[in-house]
């Protein structure tokens, strides 16, 4: 399939591979370009948040303690634009200690990853990322 921006589903996969992007890059502003103003997000077994200052907060807090690139990411999207599923691989680096976990002293985690999207008038209207918890936590403290 060639994806020239002329379907929904291509542009909304450019949409997600662009907050990837950003996402890889630590580019906080560019991810929130990327959404709307009422974005919802799940988080990864957590509360729900709306807006994008509640997730501007969320992505300084995480950027904070981890340095995480998203590799071999694979992005679907059903035909009118409206939702996308992605798969990837987490590469990450425990940076700053957190609350209820070992001091941070570098240590580094992989493991698998998937990411789903609700899309309206062009923007990332809702994301819910998920990955196994207790997997990265365990790898932190096998590190130590």
């Amino acid at each position: 399939m060639i994806i020239d921006g002329a379907r929904a589903a291509d542009r909304t996969s450019a949409l997600i591979l662009r907050y990837y992007a950003a996402l890889n890059r630590g580019d906080i502003d560019g991810m929130l370009d990327c959404v709307a103003e009422d974005v919802v997000h799940d988080i990864n077994q957590g509360a729900r948040e709306t807006g994008k200052t509640a997730y501007r907060d969320y992505l300084t807090r995480v950027q904070r303690s981890y340095r995480e690139e998203l590799r071999d990411i694979v992005v679907m999207s059903i035909d009118d634009g409206t939702r996308a599923a992605a798969e990837f691989s987490v590469h990450g680096v425990y940076q700053a200690t957190e609350a209820g976990l070992p001091p941070a002293r570098g240590q580094r985690y992989t493991l698998p990853g998937g990411g789903f999207f609700a899309i309206h008038q062009g923007k990332i209207a809702r994301v819910s990322h998920y990955y196994n918890l207790h997997e990265r936590t365990a790898q932190v403290v096998r590190a130590v």
